[in-house]
């Protein structure tokens, strides 16, 4: 299974400190932010990584981590999102670099305490599909929404006005190689992007989305709140430090 670390975009909710950086490079405590989400597809013992970046300090990213040594990865690649087109639009970017295999992404402003193994092994049993990681959250308008009955996913919202459910899409999932094909077949949206909600919700159709509820907290570090709310989650616990850190994620489920 390959990594894919989006970690484009303008950061524009983070001015001015975007102004001079990428804002997957400002500080999460004692780490650059881009070192987590790294670090969590390492912890699952992922270590041939693509980095998708963009915006004017993308040559930082070389810099930075050079070739992966500190992560002791096999091969980390780069390449570049040119403008704002959403998460799908700078994934389907990393489809030369997967060649076919199954993936896992992860956004580059999302930081765990725990791991993803447990997801992982599950979605690796899955002969074809996406596997997508929940979390209940309090504000769940600010991401994508599930709409859950009965433990299953019946569809999924991108950032509703009224939320079905009080759960989020983390930025973190599992795809087969359709999924490039699945970008292919969105259509730019309200936001003037191609949503992975979109892509999400064609594998719902096709019977092949599980799901999980991650354990252990979860943040995103996009604007000045989250990321202070990610620096001071990370000082407390010390997330994702320790490779294999913490407890799957619990009750994996089929959407039929």
């Amino acid at each position: 299974m390959k990594g894919v670390v989006l970690a484009g975009g303008k950061g524009s909710r983070l001015y001015p400190l975007t102004r001079v950086t990428n804002k997957h490079l400002l500080p999460v405590y004692d780490r650059p932010m881009i070192f987590y989400p790294i670090q969590t597809l390492v912890d699952a013992g992922i270590r041939d990584i693509i980095i998708v970046t963009g915006g004017q300090n993308s040559g930082d990213f070389l810099r930075l981590l050079s070739n992966g040594k500190d992560f002791n990865l096999h091969r980390i690649h780069y390449t570049y999102q040119e403008g704002e087109g959403g998460i799908a639009d700078a994934l389907r970017l990393a489809e030369p670099f997967v060649e076919g295999e199954k993936i896992c992404v992860v956004l580059g402003d999302n930081i765990i305490e725990n791991n993803i193994i447990g997801a992982k092994e599950a979605f690796e049993k899955q002969s074809a599909g996406a596997h997508i990681l929940l979390k209940e959250v309090e504000d769940p308008e600010r991401f994508g929404c599930p709409e859950i009955v009965n433990g299953k996913i019946l569809g999924i919202e991108e950032k509703p006005k009224a939320p079905k459910s009080n759960y989020a899409v983390t930025g973190i999932y599992f795809y087969d190689a359709t999924v490039f094909e699945k970008i292919g077949k969105t259509k730019v949206s309200w936001r003037n992007e191609l949503e992975i909600t979109d892509v999400n919700n064609m594998y719902l159709a096709e019977k092949s989305l599980t799901h999980s509820v991650l354990d252990g907290w979860w943040t995103d570090a996009g604007t000045f709140e989250s990321l202070l709310h990610a620096t001071k989650l990370v000082a407390d616990t010390g997330a994702n430090k320790t490779p294999g850190r913490g407890p799957a994620p619990r009750h994996t489920r089929a959407a039929d």
